[in-house]
This record gives structure tokens, C-alpha cells and sequence, in this order.
């Protein structure tokens, strides 16, 4: 359809809205220009794959310490160097906690060797195994029967250690942890003392050198460590609580002195 206004009344019609404020032309449907246009459709993501069973947790790898103090435990060829390769080996947080490295005393050539528990608050300080209380009746039990730490004549001397060289917190007992990992290095310093006759004293010294307990069963009977002989016998600190139990400690020691005798 022909509009009805030439050219030049159209052109002063669109001036003149123009001067009215006009800017868009009027279609002849309403035109909503806050619609939103709708979005193209997207194709749907293939689903991750579900692994079956739960997702196994990462191992974070541990050092297997009684591992490793075999391994030091072995490579010493003397007490020296056994006492270094202890020293210089951290499986054990007692190291960190203990004032002293407590390793042996007496004489490493005597026939006779002990092994106690670990160091007390006096062994801490000091250095050197039974130098409490029940160090010094250690000292009269053995003297009895002529055995002495301090001498240096090997038939008549002492060879003294613990299965811990580190003081436990509170002098609480070791942990059967804590025993695993030193059994090796006691193993090893027994065979380089070589000694003709070995004393466990205690239940935490039975544990290490015979994996059993019951040191009121197993007291006064002998047995072998190493293919060693060996005599059980009570922690001279058990004796101190109970003093009636002395004289099963005299009967050991004229055993242990009887055997000396006969492998003379």
C-alpha cells in the first residue's frame, strides 16, 4: 500500500518527532527488549567414569628401625664401634629425651656379663649402668662370691649392660617397641665380649634376650643365649622391695659361682 504523504511531508513528519524525543520507531507488534533470548542447547558431558570400590589411601612409607639397627648392630666389629653405631642411631625418641648414652661398665673381658633393664636418674647422670641403689647391691651380691666391676683381672671381674642405653621418662619400663629396637645391638655386644656366662636380670631383660616373661618362674634355672649359659635372676631392685627374696639371689649366686668353677 502507497502511504498517503509524499516525500517531503514525511521527511517534516520525521523531523518533528525527532524534535519530541522520539528514538525508536513503533512496530506493529510490541517489542519486550528485556526478554532474554533463550540459550542454544549444549550437549550433555559424558559422566566421569565411578571407580569400583573405594579409592585406596596413599602408604606413606615408615622406616622399619629394628631393621635398620640390625644392620648397624652388624656392621661393628668392636665394642667401640658398637657404642658409635648406637649413638649415631635415632629409632628411638628415649635418645632425644635421656642425658646420657649409657652403654656398659666393668671389665669387657670378664667371664661374667649382665644385662639389666635400663638406666635410672642416677645411670642418667652418671653414665654408667647400676650406680644407684641397686647398683650397690649388685656390687655386695657379686662380691661374695669374689666377682668385682673394677678389677681388671678377667676371671674375678663384671661386665655390665642394660637393653636400653637411654634413660626411660619417669624410669618408667621400656616399651616392647623400645626393646625390639635395641635387642640387636645387646645381641651384638654380647657376641664381641663373648663372656662364658650371661645373667638377665628382670623381666625386660628376659623379654630381649629370651622373648618370655616370668622371672619368679624362670629365676635360678639355667638356659642358653647365643648358645651361651645363661641364669636368670632378679633385678637387684626387686630385691630392695622384697628382701625376703635375697636368699633365692644367694642360691643363684653360688650356682653361677659353682658353674665358673667347673668350666675352669
Amino acid at each position: 500500500m502507497e502511504s498517503a504523504l509524499d516525500w517531503h511531508q514525511a521527511k517534516a513528519l520525521l523531523e518533528w518527532y525527532v524534535e519530541l524525543g522520539v528514538t525508536d520507531a513503533v512496530a506493529e507488534a510490541p517489542i519486550d527488549r528485556y526478554e532474554l533470548k533463550p540459550e542454544p542447547p549444549r550437549t550433555p558431558a559424558a559422566p566421569a567414569p565411578v571407580p569400583e570400590g573405594p579409592t585406596p589411601l596413599r602408604e606413606v612409607p615408615r622406616t622399619d628401625w629394628v631393621a635398620v639397627a640390625k644392620e648397624h648392630a652388624a656392621g661393628a666389629g668392636s665394642l667401640e664401634a658398637l657404642a658409635e653405631a648406637m649413638q649415631a642411631y635415632d629409632g628411638s625418641p628415649l635418645k632425644k629425651g635421656a642425658r646420657s648414652f649409657v652403654f656398659s661398665d666393668g671389665n669387657p673381658a670378664a667371664r661374667v656379663m649382665i644385662v639389666g633393664e635400663g638406666p635410672g636418674a642416677e645411670e642418667d647422670r652418671e653414665g654408667k649402668p647400676f650406680v644407684g641403689p641397686a647398683g650397690r647391691l649388685l656390687d655386695q651380691m657379686f662380691a661374695a662370691i669374689g666377682l668385682n666391676r673394677a678389677t681388671p683381672d678377667a676371671q674375678n671381674a663384671l661386665y655390665i649392660t642394660n637393653v636400653v642405653p637411654y634413660r626411660p621418662p619417669g624410669n618408667r619400663n621400656p616399651t616392647p617397641e623400645e626393646i625390639a629396637m635395641f635387642t640387636p645391638f645387646l645381641l651384638r655386644h654380647i657376641e664381641l665380649a663373648d663372656p662364658d656366662i650371661i645373667i638377665p636380670m628382670g623381666n625386660i631383660a628376659l623379654t630381649a634376650l629370651l622373648d618370655r616373661q616370668g622371672i619368679t618362674k624362670l629365676r635360678g634355672t639355667w638356659t642358653e643365649v647365643l648358645g651361651k649359659p645363661a641364669l636368670p635372676m632378679f633385678h637387684p631392685s626387686y630385691l630392695l622391695r622384697n628382701p625376703i627374696s635375697k636368699r633365692e639371689a644367694w642360691a643363684d649366686l653360688l650356682d653361677i659361682q659353682a658353674k665358673l668353677r667347673a668350666k675352669t
